[in-house]
């Protein structure tokens, strides 16, 4: 589905005007897809690189809350933002997807920003657990990269891939352990292609946020009221504060310009010194009772229940992405 708006007078949506560096066209020209691009990080990705000129794809599980992003984006910006349903988990309707993008116009860019997550103690985890999000993480992410790569390789095309993960590649993380193997496992791969395809001109990134509270995230990383980790709180971070979208979206927007074709095979931090300054991981939830988890599993419960009554097609794939 596509959606094109026309420029309103005052630019709205997730950027600070303040704060934007960038000129309306930095991005004149691109191509991106925004995977789970739907809701959250995604939503504010795709909102910073149309409103930047960027021509702008994203996909996800549930095709109504797409569109309507889509929508609510080329109104705000003015530009051009096409929604597909897609599982990103299977490789065959990812591959169909970017067919039926590159019939259009091929990508310039691709933004891995599909995520899942839930804090868990790793001993009560089951086998359909881990796979709900390694699938997405690790396989999901590797299906777009590979089915994005392969074709500008075979048609000759530079392309710059940018992976959004978590500063848990550098330390791994207690009570979410799926994810962080899953991140890391996104980390070796950005080294890996980045090393392999860099000379066809392919360049692949990734950021790694601290927390950047959304919704849907916080619903299943900090369930519990009266327990907060150091990765889900602004005391850890040197800066004491949350990171502001508009900062992580102004460096996504430089890794996809053309202002850095020399900068490859990086895993930026963009989380206030959180990591230099100790580890913000779960690990200081390891005192938790088991009623406490018990209230957390009951939390993620809800929220997980309340995605699947907004979910309008049956695809299982997870969407919307998180600092985590």
């Amino acid at each position: 589905m596509y959606f094109r708006g026309t420029v309103p007078a005052v630019f709205g949506g997730g950027m600070n005007q303040k704060r934007d560096l960038f000129r309306d066209d930095a991005l004149d020209g691109k191509v991106v897809l925004v995977t789970g691009g739907g809701g959250g990080l995604g939503k504010e990705i795709a909102h910073a690189l149309a409103g930047r000129k960027a021509r702008v794809h994203i996909c996800g599980r549930r095709l109504a809350l797409l569109e309507e992003t889509a929508a609510e984006i080329a109104k705000a910006t003015g530009g051009e933002v096409f929604a597909h349903a897609c599982d990103i988990r299977d490789a065959d309707a990812v591959d169909a997807m970017v067919d039926t993008i590159w019939q259009d116009k091929p990508l310039t860019g691709l933004v891995n920003n599909a995520a899942a997550n839930f804090i868990a103690p790793t001993k009560d985890l089951s086998a359909r657990a881990f796979r709900a999000v390694t699938s997405t993480v690790m396989d999901g992410t590797f299906h777009a990269t590979l089915s994005c790569g392969k074709r500008w390789i075979r048609d000759g095309l530079p392309g710059s891939v940018v992976s959004n993960l978590t500063t848990w590649v550098w330390t791994g993380s207690a009570f979410v352990v799926p994810s962080a193997m899953g991140k890391a496992a996104v980390h070796a791969m950005t080294m890996s292609l980045a090393a392999e395809w860099g000379g066809y001109g392919i360049r692949l990134n990734a950021t790694a946020p601290g927390p950047f509270p959304t919704e849907g995230a916080w619903d299943k990383l900090n369930p519990i009221p009266d327990t907060v980790s150091s990765a889900t709180s602004a005391a850890t971070v040197p800066m004491r504060r949350f990171g502001q979208m508009d900062e992580l979206t102004n460096l996504i927007t430089f890794l996809l310009s053309d202002a850095c074709d020399y900068l490859t095979g990086q895993t930026i931090a963009i989380d206030g010194g959180q990591h230099l300054a100790g580890p913000g991981t779960f690990a200081d939830l390891t005192n938790l009772t088991p009623e406490q988890w018990q209230a957390a599993r009951d939390k993620i419960a809800g929220s997980v229940a309340k995605e699947k009554a907004q979910r309008q097609t049956t695809s299982p794939a997870a969407d919307g992405g998180s600092a985590a």
